[in-house]
């Protein structure tokens, strides 16, 4: 993927010529991006170009790789002190009159944290957006407390971080890199990426990788044994920080970043599922991310705060969710929207719809719309997902919420009743999963579905034919399309509550009975679930829990989690009990 309508310009600094490309108007804010180990600018070339209609993007291929020219000689030539002359030389040529905002990647990121933390930098960097590269001095400072106080749990993080680093050891080892980035391994690391990484094809367009890969083990060799032996006492920020955090970084733990606080007085974490090479495989999500951040400090925007439990793993992320107008749905959309979430509340009923996006932008969602749509109604749900992709983007997080009751013996329950309940808790389920999963499936950037299953699925009752094999099915559909779409980044969960009060008692068909006995055991129904008191943000926090853990089968309620568990070691004596017929 090359840089297509960028403007090019070569930098001279420290005896070497940079390439430096730019993208969009150099009269908006500037925002420059630093690559890392082994990769060149080319590497964000997604993410760029989905900043260049608000920004000034600036590129730059750091000395030794792509298209900008080696040190001479190598050894001593990558220092961070260089790096830094390096910075500065780009950031005077293409924003002499103003401060730019910094975003680094791997070893982009080690050496910006550099940048915004020296004085001689000072006032050049209005922010800076650090992903999978930490502070070599934080790292530093890091290991030594470890050291100094080790505890299991410490000793434990230094062993996997260790464990983590297995490359960098081999990287100081003379010779060696030279001779593997010059063997097989350059031939094939496009491929090693595709395959381990999920890294589109394209991203090492140029013939140089093995060259800048040789150059850039010097990264390691002038800086990282140094730095770490005596880190910097003073390496504060001097800007506001931004820090998104891959949570399957195979290179580098989540833990390294537990004490940054102490380093960064002004800090914004962010936390995505996906492994190192984000700006390949995620650029909407850190393009979004970034203008956010940007935006907040050079005013404009408020500054993205983390309101709610999960607000680093789903701020400004887009969450469609069904049946939002009451119970379990509208408690998901609020605590999507306490975490930051942009919320799109469907429902069949428009004003309840309308209610729930309303309050959840009050509550936090930086947007929240209604959408009013009836699940069981196909070609309603394709126009919804026509508007949705085309008016807000596609979706990070499906709902599928929706449904509907129903109690009442198997020859009690008439065909109608079926194709009701089928139709709304099973086909809108399917709907959803079709229509908007597919884009999810063609973005090729991952996202989850969560599809709101019940304790029924896998309790059986003489209760409820139709109701538990709507819900058994919803549970099927989710294990067989987790399993399709793990290879995608996409995850699958199914969510199965219990008995939790919501407005649900109060429209459940009972089959086989006139209208009269209806209304009567729907009354009961509901004093039961009110006096079982099982609030529906309970079953929202662990939507969220299970978006964020990427969880398979979450039962909710003791209950459910019990019949879980019999479900799967004590099946007979769920038999038993399903014979027991329910007093209403």
């Amino acid at each position: 993927m090359t840089l297509k309508g960028a403007r090019e310009r070569r930098v001279a600094t420290g005896g070497v010529e940079l390439c430096v490309a730019e993208l969009g108007d150099p009269e908006q804010p500037t925002v420059v991006l630093v690559h890392g180990y082994p990769d060149s600018k080319e590497v964000w070339s997604e993410v760029a170009v989905r900043l260049a209609d608000r920004f000034h993007v600036v590129l730059y291929d750091v000395r030794g790789h792509g298209r900008s020219t080696a040190p001479k000689p190598l050894r001593g030539g990558f220092t961070l002190a260089k790096l830094t002359d390096d910075f500065l030389a780009v950031v005077d040529a293409v924003s002499p009159d103003r401060p730019v905002h910094l975003v680094g990647h791997d070893w982009g990121s080690v050496q910006s944290w550099e940048f915004v933390t020296v004085g001689r930098t000072e006032g050049r960097i209005a922010s800076f957006t650090s992903i999978s590269g930490p502070s070599l001095d934080h790292f530093g400072h890091w290991i030594n407390a470890r050291v100094r106080r080790p505890t299991p749990r410490r000793v434990g993080q230094l062993l996997g971080q260790g464990a983590k680093s297995w490359y960098v050891y081999l990287l100081h080892t003379p010779a060696l890199p030279e001779l593997a980035w010059r063997g097989p391994l350059g031939k094939r690391w496009p491929k090693i990426l595709q395959r381990v990484e999920k890294v589109p094809g394209g991203a090492y367009p140029t013939p140089s990788l093995t060259s800048d890969a040789a150059h850039g083990a010097w990264l390691y060799r002038d800086n990282v044994r140094a730095r770490l032996l005596r880190p910097r006492p003073d390496a504060y920020a001097h800007a506001p920080v931004q820090l998104i955090t891959p949570q399957r970084d195979a290179f580098l733990s989540e833990r390294l970043y537990d004490d940054l606080e102490q380093w960064v007085p002004r800090l914004t974490r962010r936390t995505l599922p996906a492994k190192h090479w984000a700006p390949r495989t995620r650029p909407d999500q850190l393009a979004s991310w970034i203008e956010d951040f940007v935006m907040s400090v050079d005013g404009g925007r408020p500054e993205p705060k983390a309101i709610g439990r999960h607000a680093d793993r789903f701020g400004g992320q887009l969450v469609l969710i069904t049946g939002a107008g009451s119970g379990i749905g509208r408690a998901t959309a609020f605590a999507f929207a306490e975490a930051g979430a942009r919320v799109v509340a469907v429902d069949r009923d428009a004003e309840a719809a309308t209610r729930t996006a309303e309050l959840s932008r009050l509550i936090g969602a930086p947007d929240a719309w209604a959408e009013p749509a009836d699940v069981s109604d196909e070609q309603a749900m394709e126009k919804l997902a026509e508007k949705v992709h085309r008016e807000y983007g596609v979706l990070d997080v499906l709902v599928n919420n929706a449904g509907i009751g129903l109690s009442g013996s198997f020859f009690a329950t008439t065909s109608e009743d079926w194709r009701k309940v089928l139709d709304i808790n099973l086909w809108g389920v399917i709907h959803g999963c079709r229509l908007f999963g597919a884009r999810m499936a063609q973005r090729g950037q991952g996202g989850h579905i969560v599809n709101i299953a019940s304790a029924a699925a896998f309790q059986p009752s003489r209760a409820l034919p139709a109701y538990g094999t709507s819900k058994a099915a919803v549970l099927m559909l989710s294990e067989c399309l987790r399993a399709e779409l793990a290879g995608q980044d996409i995850g699958v969960s199914a969510i199965c509550p219990g008995i939790v009060n919501t407005n649900i008692t109060s429209t459940a068909r009972f089959a086989g009975v006139d209208e009269a006995e209806e209304r009567r055991r729907q009354k009961n129904s509901a004093r039961l679930y009110g006096l079982r008191n099982y609030p529906p943000e309970k079953v929202a926090e662990a939507i969220l829990d299970a978006v964020a853990r990427n969880k398979a089968v979450v039962p909710v309620t003791p209950e459910a989690r019990g019949a879980h568990l019999l479900s799967r070691f004590l099946p007979g004596a769920l038999r038993g009990l399903a014979r027991v017929e329910p007093k209403l």
